[in-house]
């Protein structure tokens, strides 16, 4: 089935949303593809997806519920698509290339429409009077009725949402945030959360309706899949909501659940196979790259900038002066991550490389630094001059320091498996080792987070900062995506409408300072990953300094930062530029911009919520 809107007209409605983020944003744990819940081995893959209902092309939703003796679901119709006993209110005629009732900022110029903006549209720019080069685009305020309940979970004046969040006392969770010394609670998230609901609310067009949220505290731990199961039951039984923000990071069995049930989702578990998105049409959707998409990015670097050279960046002399010898260490967090793995060596002899050792391991606080004994050795008994590490962000710390005790020293290459490039967490791992880390990153070049960030925006609307000062980072895009949609969607909200209106939007724009994201078919991938349900397109070169003072991603001072080639030049698929790597060239390199580039600064306002 075509994707609803895949062959719509629409004109793009301005920069998709704003991408106030710091360097950490799109993600929270990652390592690669989705798969199946009944592994044997604990998951930890991506996080952070978007994910959107299909849309299908009819006047009720079903959701499928358990039947009461156990047996086949039964369907039940849960909302009608339509109830507008009258005609919706402004009409802005039938050739603005939008959906009805929506009009931007450009298009009305063009039409030569007069129209009150109001004091949350900035007319100069045709942008949100908000103080960031990336605000969002201008909707025309909107009058009169919307279509009242035009889908499950919508009214005439409510949206209800339902914002999964883990446990305080997860375990897991606690095992990968500990290393950084995350403190934010649950409560500290939900505040924050209510916070930028109410900022979003004041600036986007909601065409009458106001989201009614509902927090829910997650049964399980996020490696659990029958809590996770339950816990999207629940959800579907209990709160009947048009969309759910959050979920178990490390299993895919809350949004299986829950797009069963016929409720998209965004941030509600691990990344997907392109074949799970395209048989689930407009069902989910994911911020960051998928793994078949990163993989491709990674094997164009290493094609083009790095075989057949010698292996210069190796902490040991003799692997200098050698043609490099590859060696993968990857995450077997499902059996997609063996597919995964395929593809890519696949992927590198295209360019006419070989990985000449692959090692997996599994993330168990238990094993990992057992295992990454093992792993070293036999990448030193291959030769492998360097190690192209594709994992979670806490492994890296067992490796570097088996390697070197084990007195090994190759190149580590990044390969932008999140957080593993986050500054945060690259100071949790040994120092001499990753001072020969360089290779590319999905994240972008960092603006000072007190001039330019989510957190910045949060403070500056609220004059407090966010008591999430941690997570505030990872919580924001969700909610900047679905509403800059819903600003796309009209006044008739259904999930058929927000696959669309997020499907005929033009990229975000190309930064130093932000990655650049599209949906569906837009020329930037192969034909085999289109329509694109994935967001991030584009990557950055980076390398590990140890020698830099500043702060990481959370605000913590201390030594050594990421550096960003060419003060954070990015690239497509098919962009990255052939010959040696620019690693470890301090000129033109950046760590954090102590304000946006000139070619990203943007005006001063007074917030709204001030006045």
């Amino acid at each position: 089935m075509e994707p609803v809107g895949q062959g719509a007209s629409l004109r793009k409605f301005g920069p998709l949303f704003a991408l106030l983020v710091a360097a950490v944003v799109v993600v929270v744990v990652v390592v690669t593809g989705g798969g199946d819940d009944d592994a044997d081995q604990p998951v930890t893959q991506k996080s952070s997806s978007v994910e959107v209902d299909d849309g299908a092309e009819q006047s009720s939703v079903a959701a499928e519920k358990p039947s009461e003796d156990g047996g086949e679901p039964e369907s039940e119709e849960v909302a009608p698509a339509t109830t507008a006993p009258r005609a919706l209110g402004t009409d802005w005629g039938p050739d603005t290339g939008f959906r009805p009732g929506v009009m931007f900022f450009d298009r009305a110029q063009e039409l030569g429409l007069d129209i009150d903006w109001g004091e949350r549209c900035d007319t100069d720019r045709g942008t949100l009077a908000i103080p960031s080069f990336f605000a969002g685009a201008c909707a025309a305020p909107y009058e009169g009725w919307n279509g009242g309940a035009t889908d499950r979970g919508v009214t005439e004046d409510s949206i209800r949402i339902v914002w999964w969040l883990p446990q305080d006392v997860d375990p897991i969770m606690a095992y990968l945030t500990s290393a950084i010394y995350n403190d934010d609670t649950t409560a500290d998230d939900e505040h924050t959360i209510r916070g930028l609901v109410e900022y979003y609310e004041t600036y986007y067009e909601t065409y009458g309706r106001s989201v009614d949220l509902t927090i829910m505290i997650g049964s399980g731990n996020i490696l659990d899949p029958a809590a996770a199961r339950a816990d999207a039951v629940k959800v579907d039984e209990e709160f009947d909501p048009f969309m759910v923000i959050g979920g178990p990071t490390l299993t895919n069995a809350f949004a299986e659940e829950l797009h069963a049930r016929g409720i998209p989702c965004i941030s509600c578990g691990p990344g997907q196979t392109p074949e799970y998105y395209r048989e689930r049409p407009g069902m989910a959707y994911t911020l960051g790259k998928g793994p078949q998409q990163l993989n491709m990015m990674v094997a164009e670097y290493i094609g083009k900038r790095l075989a057949g050279d010698p292996a210069i960046h190796a902490g040991d002399a003799s692997m200098r002066g050698q043609e490099r010898r590859f060696g993968r260490i990857w995450n077997l967090a499902s059996r997609a991550s063996v597919d995964s793995n395929a593809q890519f060596e696949e992927l590198l002899a295209e360019y006419d490389v070989e990985v000449v050792e692959s090692q997996s391991y599994i993330l168990d606080p238990a094993t990992l630094q057992e295992s990454a004994g093992t792993v070293i050795a036999r990448m030193k008994e291959a030769g492998v001059t360097s190690v192209i590490f594709n994992g979670d962000p806490i492994a890296p710390r067992d490796f570097t320091n088996e390697a070197a005790a084990q007195d090994y020293w190759p190149e580590w290459i990044v390969t932008g498996s999140v957080l593993v490039d986050t500054t945060a967490f690259a100071r949790t791992y040994h120092q001499e080792q990753w001072s020969h880390a360089f290779g590319i990153s999905n994240l972008s070049a960092r603006v000072d987070r007190t001039v330019a960030s989510s957190h910045f925006l949060y403070e500056w609307f609220h004059g407090e900062p966010p008591r999430a000062n941690d997570n505030i980072g990872i919580i924001d895009p969700a909610p900047g995506l679905f509403y800059a949609v819903l600003q796309g969607v009209g006044p008739e909200l259904t999930i058929e409408g927000f696959n669309e209106a997020l499907f005929s939007a033009d990229p975000t724009r190309s930064a130093l300072t932000a990655p650049s994201l599209s949906y569906g078919d837009k020329d930037r991938w192969p034909d085999s990953q289109e329509p694109d349900y994935h967001g991030v397109d584009d990557i950055a070169e980076i390398w590990w300094d140890p020698t830099v003072e500043g702060l990481d991603e959370i605000d913590r001072d201390g030594r050594g930062m990421w550096q960003f080639v060419n003060g954070g030049q990015r690239y497509l698929l098919g962009e990255i530029p052939d010959g040696a790597p620019q690693a470890f060239e301090q000129e033109g390199a950046v760590t954090v911009y102590l304000s946006p580039p000139a070619s990203e600064a943007s005006p001063s306002y007074e917030p709204l919520s001030s006045r």
